[in-house]
């Protein structure tokens, strides 16, 4: 039962807390789609895309209008593309144009899935599709893609992340007239997950069922709104009681779009991922959480472990009040998309090191950091090889979402607008990874691998 305090309180986190779903990402296999002529196969992808998600942002409006909750973005995500290029081998590239095609034509402001699974080799497809990478992303407006070379049981592929760190570095040259933005919407992963519906990384796994609604929903502001209400020398074990309860809450929020999205489409409600997904808007901000915490800015001495206190509250907030919470889940820390962190990052407080500690206990990793226009291609390399490793050893998702400004240094900014914000270009170590990287080969699995 509905009360008044409810009601208001809901409509408060909506309008001053800046509490929203964050995106309803529809999945949708795409296995039925191969073809051993690729032109067949574009069609196929474009038409069944097509008949699936032509309602999708129809309908996330309507339930806006119905409850009066913001659904920032509606989003499609697909098989790995890898997979179909396997079966009609061709310029993957055309795939890229038949997605974006399909993106616009039904309205969603992203769709992700030009991917490859390669934490333990490569397939038929998936080098040609890594090597397209950075033309597919800057010939294409709406395309995200995601690489995963590495997992817990598999181990780290370093062919992969060699090539990678080229890839990103390409990718950013290619589309340098534009905020080197096609870097931003390139993913590389280690124990990538199948069900996320936040990009740039989501892709539809290949135990998932043919067509899925999963919701991500959002509210740092909502958090820090209630942490400040709290007096300052309430202990800790007090505070994460509170994130607790105040997650649960957006969670619920979350169960009802994603029940309602799934009948009026007509396709199965698959997960809610509950992470706290931070945006430029001040207020709106995982750092500021932190601060409220007791930091005086983010990235200081306490940083981590904040953040991790923080991260496993909204996991057991968000398990009580749903039974399909998965994605992601917990706190991303995307330097440009998050007020707090821009800050901390131009006051120098927050560092590319005190970030990758971070990771260690968020539910991502290294997100939207601006590096240095001359960073080389390996050192990008050894950045994705760090991350991977505490993502390996830790049986957690991490990734790196990182963006060389080609032509500036650092200390300037980089300003990509909308979501996406805008980032200081931060100090990267200047001694060379390049023997290490050269080496290829992989890094065996860890011994938390052995669990059977």
């Amino acid at each position: 039962m509905l009360n008044t305090k409810d009601i208001m309180e809901t409509i408060t986190m909506i309008q001053d807390e800046h509490l929203d779903i964050r995106t309803t990402t529809m999945g949708i296999s795409l296995m039925d789609c191969c073809d051993t002529d690729i032109d067949a196969s574009c069609r196929k992808v474009y038409d069944k895309i097509y008949r699936l998600a032509k309602d999708l942002v129809k309908t996330g409006e309507d339930i806006e209008k119905k409850y009066g909750i913001p659904i920032v973005n509606k989003r499609v995500a697909v098989t790995p593309i890898s997979l179909l290029t396997a079966v009609s081998g061709g310029d993957p590239v055309k795939y890229a144009r038949t997605l974006d095609k399909v993106a616009h034509d039904i309205g969603v402001n992203f769709i992700g899935g030009y991917s490859a699974l390669v934490h333990k080799g490569f397939a038929a497809g998936d080098r040609e599709l890594i090597e397209s990478i950075p033309r597919a992303l800057a010939e294409t407006e709406f395309v995200c893609s995601s690489v995963n070379v590495g997992s817990t049981k598999a181990g780290i592929n370093m062919d992969a992340v060699k090539i990678m760190g080229d890839v990103v570095r390409k990718t950013a040259e290619l589309t340098k007239d534009n905020q080197c933005i096609g870097a931003a919407k390139l993913v590389v992963f280690c124990n990538a997950p199948e069900d996320n519906p936040f990009m740039a990384g989501a892709f539809h796994g290949i135990g998932e069922p043919d067509c899925v609604i999963n919701v991500g929903v959002s509210g740092p502001g909502v958090v820090r709104s209630a942490l400040a209400k709290m007096p300052k020398d309430a202990p800790l074990s007090e505070v994460a009681d509170l994130i607790k309860k105040t997650a649960f809450k957006i969670t619920r929020m979350g169960q009802l779009v994603g029940s309602e999205a799934s009948a009026r489409l007509g396709v199965p409600f698959g997960i809610i991922d509950l992470s706290l997904a931070p945006t430029p808007a001040i207020g709106d901000s995982v750092a500021y959480i932190l601060e409220e915490i007791g930091l005086e800015q983010c990235g200081t001495h306490g940083t981590t472990a904040a953040l991790a206190m923080l991260n496993d509250a909204v996991k057991k907030g968000g398990v009580m009040a749903s039974s399909n919470v998965g994605g992601l889940s917990g706190a991303f820390i995307p330097v440009s998309e998050d007020a707090g962190m821009i800050n901390a990052a131009a006051a120098g407080t927050l560092s590319l090191d005190k970030l990758e500690a971070m990771t260690s206990v968020c539910s991502v990793g290294l997100d939207m950091i601006v590096l240095p226009g001359d960073t080389p291609a390996e050192t990008i390399s050894a950045i994705i090889a760090d991350e991977a490793a505490i993502g390996m050893v830790n049986s957690k998702t991490t990734a790196v979402r990182v963006i060389p400004a080609i032509g500036y240094k650092e200390g300037e900014m980089l300003d990509f607008g909308g979501l996406l914000g805008k980032g200081p270009i931060m100090k990267v170590n200047d001694k060379s990874s390049a023997v290490m990287i050269d080496r290829g080969g992989r890094i065996p699995a860890p011994m938390q691998s052995l669990k059977n």
